[in-house]
C-alpha cells in the first residue's frame, strides 16, 4: 500500500487538450475512503478521473495517486499505475465473445500474470466477493446489466488495486440493481481500498454518508457528507 493518500492533487490544473477543465483542483482521498463525484455533463468529471489514471497527463500543478507522482509519469510507467486502481465503466466492458472466466483470465494475463492455475483461484475469489460465484462460465449476454456490473466490479478487483474509479457505474441500471452496486462498492471500501465514483444519480448518494465533491464552474468543490 501507498504510504500517505492515495489521492493527493494540490494546484492541479486539468487540461482536456487545450482546454483547461479544471482550476486549482485541492483533493486528498485516505485508504478507505468512499467519495462521490458529482456535476453536470462537460463540467470535468471524467478529465479528472482520466487524469488520475494517467489517461490525461498532469502538467501543472502537483499530483500523486497510489505513490505515483502524475507530473513524472511516463507512458511505459502507465500500466503499473493502473494495477494499482481498478476502473469500473458504465458499459461493463466486457468481451463479448468468450465467457465471465474467460474475461477475467485475459485481464491478468495482459496484466502479467503467469500461473494459470493461480488466475484461476483469483477469477474465482473475485467472483465470490461480489456474488457472481457460479456464474464464471456464463457468457455476458447471458448476464443481467447488474450482473454484467458485478463482473466489471470483480475484474477492476483482480490485481488487489489500492483504489477504485467507478465512472457512472450505475448509468444503466434500474434503480434496486443500483442499490446492490453500491452496497457493493461500499463494502469494497470499508476492506481499506478508496472509491471514488462518479455519479449523475443523487438519489442514492443519502444511503451512505460519505464525502461529496462536485465539478462545477471550473472548480472541485467539497460539499457537506452526503
Amino acid at each position: 500500500m501507498a504510504d500517505g493518500p492515495i489521492i493527493q492533487l494540490r494546484n492541479a490544473r486539468i487540461f482536456q487538450r487545450e482546454n483547461l477543465v479544471l482550476n486549482n483542483v485541492d483533493l486528498t482521498v485516505d485508504a478507505g475512503e468512499f467519495l462521490y463525484l458529482i456535476g453536470r455533463t462537460g463540467t470535468g468529471k471524467s478529465s479528472l478521473l482520466r487524469t488520475l489514471y494517467g489517461d490525461l497527463p498532469l502538467s501543472e500543478g502537483e499530483g500523486t495517486v497510489c505513490g505515483f507522482d502524475l507530473r513524472k509519469l511516463k507512458r511505459r510507467q502507465v500500466p503499473y499505475l493502473r494495477r494499482k486502481i481498478g476502473i469500473v465503466f458504465q458499459d461493463f466492458q466486457l468481451l463479448s465473445d468468450r465467457n465471465v472466466n474467460a474475461n477475467l483470465v485475459f485481464v491478468m494475463k495482459a496484466t502479467g500474470w503467469k500461473d494459470k492455475r493461480g488466475m484461476d483461484e483469483r477469477a474465482q475469489q473475485v467472483l465470490d466477493k461480489v456474488g457472481l460465484a457460479n456464474k464464471g462460465y456464463k457468457m455476458p449476454h447471458e448476464l443481467s446489466g447488474g450482473e454484467q456490473q458485478r463482473v466489471s466490479i470483480a475484474r477492476a478487483l483482480l490485481n488487489d488495486p489500492e483504489l477504485i474509479i467507478a465512472d457512472e457505474p450505475t448509468g444503466n441500471l434500474d434503480p434496486e440493481t443500483t442499490e446492490g452496486i453500491l452496497d457493493l462498492l461500499f463494502s469494497i471500501s470499508r476492506s481499506g481500498r478508496a472509491v471514488l465514483m462518479a455519479t449523475h444519480d443523487y438519489t442514492h448518494m443519502k444511503k451512505f454518508g460519505s464525502r461529496v465533491i462536485r465539478c462545477e464552474d471550473s472548480k472541485l468543490l467539497e460539499l457537506a457528507t452526503a
